[in-house]
């Protein structure tokens, strides 16, 4: 009843389907893959929660700012020269916004939750991605965060961050390597 030509068209039609159905599937994210260097001179906190040592604990509200560089440029303890500026000028991308509370033992803690934060990540182009998450005091363990939102191209921005805490800059600044995962 049907013939070779037949078969041969719909076997042309499911393999055209299949194909329009993998591109449609795929998912339309954009990953990005940096490095933070934070300059601990700029990191500024409320002086209602302390340790008896001066330093922030639990509830203790904080600000700080740093430098986002290429993934592979730092090594865990540098990024920021001691007087604040960029280490390694003609290679910043962007900066770095942090801004939340001390949670659990505060700057005390060395191992699990010890912030939660929103985080800006304001590019060079102007273009920001921001996140909510909690943070974590344990070196080179990632943690998830989530993506909540942006401006220009990143405006309508969801997904997930992934962070990496690797040390200290001499600035007594975090060094992170972060994930971007946009949707």
């Amino acid at each position: 009843m049907f013939g070779k030509r037949f078969f041969a068209v719909l076997i042309a039609i499911a393999v055209i389907a299949a194909g329009a159905y993998a591109v449609l599937a795929q998912p339309d994210d954009t990953v990005m893959r940096f490095q933070v260097a934070e300059d601990g001179n700029r990191f500024v906190f409320g002086k209602e929660q302390l340790f008896p040592d001066g330093m922030p604990a639990y509830g203790s509200p904080f600000v700080t700012q740093g430098y986002l560089y290429p993934e592979g440029t730092l090594n865990g303890t540098n990024g920021v020269l001691p007087n604040g500026e960029a280490e390694f000028p003609d290679l910043v991308i962007g900066t770095w916004t942090c801004y939340g509370y001390m949670i659990g033992e505060g700057a005390h803690a060395t191992t699990g939750e010890w912030v939660v934060s929103t985080q800006i990540y304001k590019f060079n182009n102007g273009d920001t991605v921001v996140s909510n998450g909690f943070e974590i005091a344990d070196l080179d363990m990632p943690v998830s965060r989530a993506i909540t939102g942006g401006t220009g191209e990143f405006a309508s921005a969801s997904g997930e961050q992934v962070q990496v805490l690797h040390g200290f800059t001499e600035a007594m600044g975090v060094n992170l390597t972060v994930e971007l995962k946009v949707e």
